[in-house]
């Protein structure tokens, strides 16, 4: 049975393809072995060679590609990510879907890496949330990793996260952590999302593992940070930006999530060169 990636892979070739690389099965020479390397752009934080070099070998076995350089490695402009060689045609054929998802998932950890050294070594742990492509879970969850991040959970079936319609549902904080508990005991951790001061010392009441303060106004957050006093984690979330942080950081939460890691990183500039006797002889991918 194919992994999940190798059927991401399969779907992203297949689109791109189709029947067949039309411009290039019309260029002779593109029969031929060639060697390509993959080259940054821009400066950022590298997150996925492994995949994109699955990507080319699933596209031809033939494909050889030697990586080159670290996960989670900082790079700059004109550094050498991969070194790929078989025949040219193949590369070609993989080229755009490797590069796509190479770029997206070096964007998510570049930006990462943002968020995280503005926290610093004595600031909130930056975190993720579900806010991503359906299908990408996994890859983007990875790139915050390598960007020095933290996961939150999963998806919906590894953590209780009881959010505002939950509690309407359910007819208050109380209500709601009671009927979980009742239903799971202590088998997952417990977080509630709260607004106000009031919904944090309900939820505290309730003996929840974890808070989130939702949308909360400073001075709000910062009543709740010493109401709470560290007995649990007190987590940041909504409309959170770079500039936001060092507040955030001098208020004393414990974890900051930030949607804008997997939906709105931009993706690191990357291209494939066709090169020859160590000379640059083709162009960058633009297409």
């Amino acid at each position: 049975m194919k992994s999940r990636l190798d059927q991401l892979i399969m779907a992203a070739l297949e689109e791109d393809i189709g029947n067949a690389d039309i411009t290039s099965e019309a260029i002779e020479p593109l029969r031929e072995m060639s060697k390509a390397r993959v080259i940054a752009k821009m400066p950022g934080v590298v997150c996925g060679l492994d995949v994109a070099a699955r990507i080319f070998q699933i596209r031809d076995d033939e494909i050889q590609v030697n990586i080159c350089c670290e996960e989670g490695q900082i790079v700059k402009n004109g550094d050498i990510l991969l070194e790929v060689a078989g025949p040219a045609r193949s590369i070609l054929g993989a080229e755009r879907v490797a590069l796509n998802i190479l770029g997206r998932m070096c964007g998510i950890a570049s930006m990462t890496r943002k968020f995280v050294d503005k926290a610093g070594p004595n600031g909130p742990r930056i975190l993720d949330t579900r806010k991503i492509m359906p299908l990408w879970r996994d890859l983007a969850k990875r790139a915050v990793r390598a960007g020095g991040g933290y996961n939150h959970r999963n998806g919906l079936y590894d953590m209780v996260l009881l959010k505002e319609n939950h509690l309407i549902a359910a007819g208050g904080i109380t209500r709601a952590v009671q009927e979980v508990r009742l239903r799971y005991g202590s088998k997952f951790v417990v977080e509630v999302e709260t607004t106000d001061l009031d919904e944090v010392k309900e939820a505290l009441e309730a003996g929840v593992d974890k808070i989130m303060l939702d949308n909360m106004p400073l001075e709000e957050m910062r009543k709740a940070v010493k109401y709470v006093n560290k007995s649990v984690p007190l987590e940041a979330s909504g409309n959170v930006t770079l500039d936001r942080i060092p507040e955030l950081t001098e208020i004393g939460v414990d974890e900051v999530s930030v949607g804008a890691l997997t939906h709105s990183s931009p993706d690191l500039d990357i291209s494939l060169l066709f090169v020859r006797d160590e000379v640059v002889m083709q162009r960058a991918a633009a297409g």
